[in-house]
């Protein structure tokens, strides 16, 4: 089974940056189609950051040109770097498989001075 697994959330101070990682084993070498989602405390998730099997990318308005998503083949790992961190950025950021509908546990993003 397709399973994702986030990875690099941390403490980063207003302007940081951090490099959030998803590795998604049992895919059988295909190529999926994922996204970022961040929830903060007392808020509804929100979509951040998708990207297709052909690469291709969209943002939230909050995030676009901050944050950026791409991938690695092999490993399957997709990747969320996030630049000029707001504290509004902090939140539990979690991937999703779109096409089976699968979430990873979440990595958690504090920005704060």
């Amino acid at each position: 089974q397709v399973q994702p697994v986030e990875s690099g959330g941390g403490l980063v101070q207003p302007g940081g940056s951090l490099t959030l990682s998803c590795a998604i084993s049992g895919n059988d070498g295909r190529i999926l189609a994922v996204d970022w989602y961040r929830q903060a405390p007392g808020k509804q998730r929100e979509l951040v950051a998708v990207i297709t099997p052909s690469n291709k990318t969209n943002y939230a308005d909050s995030v676009k040109g901050r944050f950026t998503v791409f991938r690695t083949d092999v490993p399957d790992t997709v990747f969320l770097e996030m630049n000029n961190l707001k504290p509004e950025d902090t939140a539990d950021y979690f991937c999703h498989i779109i096409h089976s509908n699968l979430w990873g546990r979440g990595t958690q993003v504090t920005v704060s001075s």
